[in-house]
């Protein structure tokens, strides 16, 4: 088993080593193809831009020498103090306005200025002598001149284009065209690669990176910044403390980190011509970084789930074996428990019909047993009536053998009546041990007390014990067993009968009292109380404060089980001067039906 393991072990690292090397060769391959793509985007995107700021620039080419050959631009020369220099400003400021150029202005042979197109704004270029720059003295050498640098006077950059202006073969002045390359420079800004654009001497004057803004690409010669500081070609900016992008190095790197970024950017360039400019852009590598990294992850996860795939085709057989083996396994156990539980059920449903058959023979005997603690009353109840009744009809006799008919009809009702009182008692006593199901329904509790109370009458008139029902001041109706109710209410009655035998002035009081949910059901006598030390024991099952032979200590307990059926309860309590008083408690039927449906 350990070699087994061992092997699983190493084949787990064998793949994951292939997995990590293909994973790295797809990452180094997707770098190399993604770093070529962003070349040839990066490549195409200088070469439009270059075409765009050349034609941003050409397309004013032309204007110099349409205004150098303008009879008012002659004429304002020619007579610089006469009138005609106002026809050449609003001549001036209405080219400005229909070709969209910067500025445009005339300068003299000494380089002063003598007409523009702003001459009425305070930067008015009016009277400003720019014979430094080399615009206008290369307009003179050579008839044209181009030239990018920082206004002199409105500190605004601009492209400047030149063009002699010629009486005849002579040349009497020089007529400019400012170009704005500022709306061209906030294109840039929000674009996806860094653009800029540096001069000849490597000084970038145009980009969309304000921090690389009038900063040389690498270290300037001092010839350089001798010529730039007297053409003024970036008045207000020092140079000469500017630090270079690329320090150290007068070549362009391939890549290179800009700061503030954590990633390099690919550097790629296009010449301008033909000023030597050169358009510069600088490509991020980050998202060439995270799509490489991204397809090595996918091909980590192709290669996971490959041999993920032969591992579970290595495996699959085994499991689904452990896994048959196991579900029969569990089907043995499953029946086998089954069984076990059908003999439990079984067994609880005999015990439960046994407790059943036990409960009702407690309930049985219950009652018979208060029957046999009453018999001698009974007896004397009925053997009264039988003596009567003897009398009655031997008095019958002899009253019909004197033929005294009215007299022989009074003994016949007398007899009747006496015949009927027994009918009852016996009812009462045939109904009372009559051996049942409890089947429950709606029963006038004022009406079981009272049967009660009429059952345990003769014992009460032997012991000489008065005993009273109160009168019921309302209806008093719940969902119990008559027959049942009866045996609980008889079983206190004639427990307070003994407590109160032999006592003076014996009393047993009934009543009852219903409120909104309950009914209550109350048996006071005023005996000697129950001792302390016995309420907690007064309801368990065979304990009894009788003499032995007078009872078996079932009553209260199997009272209370009934009580239970019905969904009610039983308490006491012990007054202070003697006596005890048991309290039944039932749900009022009103209550009792909400319930059950609820349930």
């Amino acid at each position: 088993m350990p070699k087994i393991r061992l092997g699983k072990g190493l084949a787990a690292a064998m793949a994951l080593a292939v997995i990590a090397a293909v994973s790295l060769v797809v990452w180094l391959v997707a770098l190399e193809a993604g770093k070529r793509r962003a070349l040839a985007a990066l490549d195409q995107e200088l070469s439009v831009l270059a075409r765009a700021v050349e034609g941003g620039i050409e397309r004013f080419r032309y204007l110099p020498a349409i205004v150098a050959r303008d009879r008012r631009i002659l004429d304002a020369l020619a007579s610089p103090e006469s009138g005609s220099v106002a026809a050449a400003n609003a001549y001036l400021k209405a080219v400005r306005k229909d070709s969209h150029a910067d500025e445009l202005f005339v300068m003299a042979l000494d380089g002063d200025t003598i007409a523009a197109s702003n001459h009425d704004e305070p930067t008015s270029f009016m009277g400003q002598n720019y014979r430094f720059r080399p615009y206008f003295q290369d307009a003179l050498a050579t008839g044209t001149g181009r030239y990018y640098a920082v206004g002199a006077t409105t500190g605004i950059p601009g492209y400047f284009l030149s063009s002699a202006i010629r009486d005849g073969e002579r040349v009497i002045g020089v007529a400019i065209v400012k170009v704005d390359m500022g709306g061209m420079e906030q294109s840039w800004i929000d674009g996806r690669s860094i653009l800029g654009v540096a001069d000849a001497d490597g000084v970038i004057f145009l980009t969309g990176h304000a921090p690389w803004k009038y900063r040389p690409l690498h270290a300037l010669s001092d010839e350089a910044l001798s010529d730039i500081a007297v053409t003024r070609k970036y008045d207000g900016v020092d140079l000469g403390t500017a630090s270079p992008i690329f320090p150290g190095t007068t070549a362009l790197p391939e890549t290179a980190r800009v700061e503030g970024e954590d990633a390099r950017r690919l550097v790629r360039q296009v010449r301008i011509e033909p000023d030597g400019w050169r358009l510069l852009g600088f490509a991020s590598l980050a998202p060439i970084h995270a799509s490489a990294l991204l397809m090595a992850l996918l091909a980590a996860l192709a290669g996971m789930l490959v041999a993920g795939a032969a591992l579970y085709m290595l495996q699959r057989r085994q499991l689904i074996s452990a896994k048959l083996h196991a579900h029969a396994e569990l089907e043995r156990r499953v029946d086998e428990r089954t069984v076990e539980l059908n003999r439990e059920i079984e067994d609880r449903r005999r015990a439960e019909d046994e407790l059943r058959e036990a409960q009702a023979s407690l309930i049985q005997a219950a009652k018979l047993a208060a029957l046999g603690r009453m018999s001698a009353a009974i007896v004397h109840e009925v053997s009264q009536p039988l003596a009567a009744m003897e009398n009655t009809l031997a008095s019958t006799g002899l009253l019909a053998s004197r033929g005294e008919s009215e007299a022989v009809a009074g003994k016949v009702r007398a007899a009747r009546d006496l015949v009927r009182r027994i009918q009852r008692t016996v009812k009462l006593l045939k109904s009372f041990a009559r051996n049942e199901p409890a089947r429950l329904e709606p029963v006038d509790a004022d009406k079981a007390m009272a049967i009660a109370l009429e059952l345990a009458a003769p014992r009460a008139a032997d012991d000489g014990t008065a005993m009273t029902l109160r009168p019921p001041v309302q209806p008093a109706m719940v969902m119990a067993n008559a027959t049942r109710l009866e045996q609980v209410i008889l079983n206190l009655i004639v427990n307070a009968l003994d407590a109160v035998r032999n006592m003076p002035d014996a009393k047993v009081e009934l009543w009852t009292e219903t409120e909104d949910d309950a009914v209550r059901l109350f048996v006071r006598d005023n005996g000697s109380g129950i001792p302390e030390h016995l309420r907690d024991r007064i309801a368990e099952p065979f304990f009894t404060t009788k003499v032995t032979g007078e009872g078996l200590g079932l009553g209260l307990s199997i009272s209370r089980a009934i009580l239970d059926e019905f969904g009610g309860r039983m308490d006491f309590e012990t007054g202070t001067g003697g006596g005890c008083t048991f309290r039944i408690i039932l749900p009022a039927i009103g209550q009792q039906s909400r319930r059950e449906a609820a349930e």
